[in-house]
């Protein structure tokens, strides 16, 4: 498994679920746990989504792969 979720954005994601679980926590809504499938990636630095459409935020693992 190949990390394809850069610094900013496992940044940007870590901050969009925790608000969307906080959010979910105060309105007793189970909505919230849509926050905790963006948190996943951000922890793992995989995103299967990223892979299907062939996109990669990881420029660390991008500059590696061209060489």
């Amino acid at each position: 498994m190949i990390k394809n979720v850069g610094k900013v954005d496992r940044i940007g994601r870590l901050v969009l679920g925790i608000v969307i679980i906080a959010g979910g926590l105060v309105f007793s809504s189970w909505r919230g746990l849509v926050g905790v499938g963006i948190i996943l990636p951000a922890l793992i630095g995989y995103d299967p989504l990223y892979s299907v459409i062939g996109f990669n935020s990881n420029k660390k693992q991008h500059e590696r792969r061209r060489f």
